[in-house]
């Protein structure tokens, strides 16, 4: 009898865990089917369908990877920020990065590859304090003073980055920069999985904020890049 007992008992805790994995599953499914959906018509991939804006934000991601080589992410980002900003579909743009210790400063990387790349000093603002998607997009709008974007990032990032630009009150669309071989983004990708979860638990149940906003920055345009019209 005892035994019997002890029998259903763990048959029990089976199927609870079971039932809790299969509503956590579907959960992460849905929840990226959602965000996908809601991007699809805003995520453009090529310099002549993009829209013209007057600002970008370039989201950003290591120039090197753990083993000292360059990280394809960081390079094809910055490909599609020059190719958008020579085109005339863009006149400024702000490197949002992680720069929380000295020897790791995302912002000045993404500067130095973008002067490689002719892109002048003037068209560039630096946001150090860019330490996740979330902490980007809500200082694009709150810190530097930007209502319509156009969101640099890897194709399977935008619909989170969408999804956070809209929370933060910004009209904003996507630019997916050239997609990463699937051997070095495979890992990357199911990450974002889960990170797409979490932005929906940020702004819907934890209300999550910036780690800092700081005061207000104006962006300067140069005269010879002075702002288009918003299409």
């Amino acid at each position: 009898m005892q035994f019997r007992l002890a029998t259903i008992g763990w048959r029990k805790v089976i199927w609870w865990t079971s039932l809790s994995l299969a509503v956590a599953l579907a959960a992460v499914w849905l929840t990226n089917r959602w965000l996908a959906q809601r991007a699809a018509s805003r995520v453009f991939t090529t310099v002549e369908a993009a829209p013209a804006r007057n600002v970008a934000v370039v989201l950003g991601t290591a120039a090197k990877t753990y083993g000292g080589y360059a990280n394809p992410f960081f390079q094809h980002r910055i490909e599609a920020a020059a190719a958008l900003y020579h085109a005339g579909k863009i006149r400024h743009l702000i490197l949002s990065g992680d720069n929380h210790i000295k020897a790791y400063d995302e912002p000045s990387d993404m500067r130095a590859a973008l002067l490689e790349r002719a892109v002048p000093e003037s068209a560039m603002t630096l946001d150090y304090a860019g330490f996740r998607t979330l902490d980007s997009l809500a200082r694009a709008q709150a810190v530097f003073g930007q209502t319509q974007i156009i969101v640099i990032s890897d194709g399977f990032h935008l619909p989170r980055a969408l999804f956070l630009a809209e929370a933060f009150k910004l009209d904003a669309v996507g630019f997916a920069s050239r997609p990463v071989a699937e051997v070095y983004a495979r890992k990357t990708v199911w990450r974002e999985y889960f990170a797409r979860v979490k932005a929906v638990l940020d702004v819907y149940a934890l209300a999550t904020q910036p780690r800092f906003y700081g005061p207000p920055v104006e962006i300067k345009f140069a005269q010879a890049d002075s702002p288009q019209p918003s299409t």
